[in-house]
């Protein structure tokens, strides 16, 4: 059994193929009156649509459901099934990412933060520009409030641009109680360790061979090469460093996060820490956890193709 719109659709191709209009309903059991109908869905849908692929364009490795909210803020409102109906109607599919091999365990992550500025994160992530030279981007993030703090960008940065760095963020937001990071040359040089111990700020090094103890952070560093680094072309590193300081502004400020009730991170920082449980994020409703796992596919891994604006 097919829809009402596929069977118009035969009849239109039976009168491509020479039937009268009279002949081709007869054979496939359609009414006449029938093909003169103009759906009031779609004349209500498609200033939806519009906006949709407008979005998708803007933000290719976005989902239905972080479309969802852009189009709220448009003055677009609608349910979750809407969107995706309309989201599969407008062939905006995504690919399924390859699944990747996780670690089974149920040990809780080490020193989880329970407020804002309580545990900062940092680590490194490389990228080369179009002229040959290497990019070094230090990410500091805040694992409470997801905030991205600084991506410093360089050619190359040792334990004195990384103490310049932290000294310039303890003198904005203050000085956080655990600084976590891994085990590399640069986080425990013994000139990082006495700036922290005179600053006041306990380091919190994950074990060797363990990233996902600094999930936070990973995390993070994944997004940023995922929705930024792999859609750009970057002439120069003064050209990366403008560019990625917009991204880091655009995502505290503009790109909601799951994870945080779909809020920006500086709106849940605005509203205050929610209660936190482990096992789940800070500010995820009851039935968020429900629905993260009934994610479709599409909403993983949209299509590559557009540029960051």
């Amino acid at each position: 059994m097919v829809g009402a719109r596929v069977r118009r659709q035969q009849v239109a191709y039976a009168q491509g193929r020479g039937l009268s209009s009279r002949r081709a309903c007869a054979v496939l059991s359609v009414a006449r009156s029938s093909l003169g109908y103009q759906s009031r869905l779609a004349v209500r849908d498609a200033p939806a649509i519009a906006a949709m692929r407008e979005l998708a364009g803007q933000y290719p490795r976005y989902g239905y459901r972080r479309i969802r909210i852009f189009l709220k803020r448009a003055g677009h409102p609608m349910s979750p099934d809407r969107t995706h109906r309309l989201w599969r109607q407008a062939a905006l599919q995504v690919p399924r990412r390859r699944p990747r091999r996780r670690v089974a365990t149920g040990r809780p992550r080490p020193l989880p933060p329970s407020g804002a500025n309580q545990v900062w994160a940092y680590d490194f992530v490389f990228d080369t520009c179009a002229n040959g030279q290497q990019l070094k981007c230090l990410t500091v993030i805040d694992e409470w409030t997801r905030e991205s703090l600084a991506i410093d960008v360089a050619g190359g940065i040792r334990s004195g641009r990384v103490i310049e760095v932290l000294a310039q963020l303890v003198s904005v937001h203050g000085a956080p109680r655990y600084l976590r990071s891994d085990n590399g040359s640069e986080f425990v040089a013994c000139a990082i360790l006495r700036w922290l111990h005179e600053a006041g700020i306990e380091t919190a090094l994950i074990d060797p061979g363990k990233p996902w103890q600094n999930g936070a952070d990973e995390s993070f560093n994944g997004k940023f090469r995922d929705e930024y680094l792999t859609l750009q072309w970057f002439r120069n590193r003064l050209d990366a460093k403008v560019g990625i300081e917009q991204w880091r502004r655009h995502y505290n400020e503009v790109r909601p996060h799951s994870s945080l009730g779909y809020l920006t991170p500086l709106e849940f920082k605005a509203t205050g820490a929610a209660t936190f449980e482990e096992g789940r994020s800070p500010a995820m409703p009851a039935h968020a956890d429900q629905e993260e796992h009934q994610r479709r596919p599409e909403d993983e891994a949209p299509v590559t193709g557009a540029v960051f604006q």
